[in-house]
Formats: C-alpha cells, structure tokens, sequence
C-alpha cells in the first residue's frame, strides 16, 4: 500500500490537501461520522470540510447519546446547537427569528456523515438529535458528485452542504460575507476528478481492480466540463 497524507488519507501522489484552504466562518461545525464513512476515506467529503473550516469537529460513532464530547458541546452555553436534518420546523436562513434565536452565541450545525440509508439508522439510535432545533436550506440544491450516486439528485454530500449552508448564512450577514466559500468545492472538485480518474485508470488496464466486483463496471466515465478546477 502507498504511503497516505494524514490529513486528507489520500496516497501521497495524490494529496488533496494543496487544494483546501482553511475557512475561518465564526460557525462551529460539528460531524458525525459513521463507522463506516470513517472507513470510507476514498470518496467520502466529511473529513475533507473538516480540514477545509477552522474550529470544526469530527466525532465518530453510532451512538452519541453517552457520548463525553458530543454531551460537552451541547451543554456549554457559548453554542446554538442546531441540527441539520430537514422538516417542516427546520430553521432556514431566511425564516424570521432565526439569526434572533441564535443571538450572540455561536451557532453549531451538527451534520450527519454517512450515507443515506446509515444516516436513518443513526438517527434510529439518536432520537434525541431531533429534539434539538433543526436547519434546513431555503435554496434548491443539486449534487455534482457525479463519482457516487445519491438515492436522490437533491441530496447532497457533507461539503456542499457546509458550502450552501455558508453561502446562505452570508445573505443575512452571520457569516461575513467578504469570506469565499470556494475552496470547499474546489476540493471537492478535485476529488470527483481524482476518482472518474482512477476508475477510467482501472477500466484502461493501468490500474488494478480494487473489488471483486470492479469487473462490473467497464464503461469509461467522462469528466465533466464543470469538473475541471482551474
């Protein structure tokens, strides 16, 4: 195996972490990460937003419900915390009283690492993170991982939702808006360009199956113009 970046798990000829640049928004942003996002370091988007926005945090588990530092965080008092889960009652950025509820503290979005179908299950063992308020997008949003399919084009990953959530934040002034948001999908970019890589690599004979099912998939994939990073 190659010799990987501590920071961004990538192998060293392909480092990330050139492309990330960290983001000081004034916003605490808080990930959990399921055990098996952790381990999926290849293409998951969690631990890249966390290199990419100062103060965050990354806390892996399945259940945080005794969970010392997760219980930390919600009990000290300098913190909003809020939940980004969508529902009728979730805050957005532009719903009256918002920006008023989290006053002069500092507002904590805590956002579920995992895929779809792992994040249910998380809040199956979590219950009480929907007790917390919730946040949502006013915006309508379409992921370009073109890499990973998601159940639905209006879900998207961990970093575009950091990215949108930042951008939305902006236009009622509770993050500064001279702040560029960009390096979060410029990162992300490179890593879509990374993997469509290395699977047209695979599929070319330059690179060796990484499953037993890498056989499967034999159709090159192209990388779209919007993908290219300058």
């Amino acid at each position: 195996m190659s010799d990987r970046c501590f920071k961004c798990f990538k192998p060293l000829n392909s480092c990330l972490c050139k492309y990330t640049k960290e983001l000081d928004t004034g916003v605490k942003f808080i990930f959990l990460m399921h055990p098996k996002e952790a381990k999926r370091q290849r293409t998951g988007t969690g631990n890249l937003a966390h290199i990419s926005l100062k103060d965050s945090e990354i806390i892996v588990g399945l259940d945080f419900s005794k969970n010392q530092r997760l219980q930390e965080l919600l009990q000290d008092l300098k913190y909003f915390p809020v939940m980004m889960y969508p529902g009728e009652e979730a805050w957005t950025a532009h719903k009256e009283g918002f920006s008023q509820a989290v006053g002069n503290k500092i507002l904590m979005p805590i956002i579920l690492d995992a895929t779809w179908f792992c994040a249910k299950k998380m809040i199956d063992h979590n219950p009480f993170l929907l007790d917390l308020p919730r946040v949502s997008f006013y915006g309508n949003y379409t992921s370009i991982f073109t890499f990973k399919r998601e159940p639905k084009p209006e879900y998207i990953s961990t970093i575009e939702s950091c990215y949108y959530f930042i951008k939305e934040l902006q236009s009622i002034d509770m993050v500064d808006s001279k702040l560029d948001p960009q390096p979060l999908m410029t990162v992300f970019k490179e890593l879509i360009k990374l993997q469509l890589t290395a699977e047209n690599e695979r599929i070319l004979g330059i690179r060796p199956n990484s499953h037993s099912y890498d056989g499967k998939y034999n159709k090159l994939r192209e990388i779209p113009d919007y993908i290219e990073t300058k």
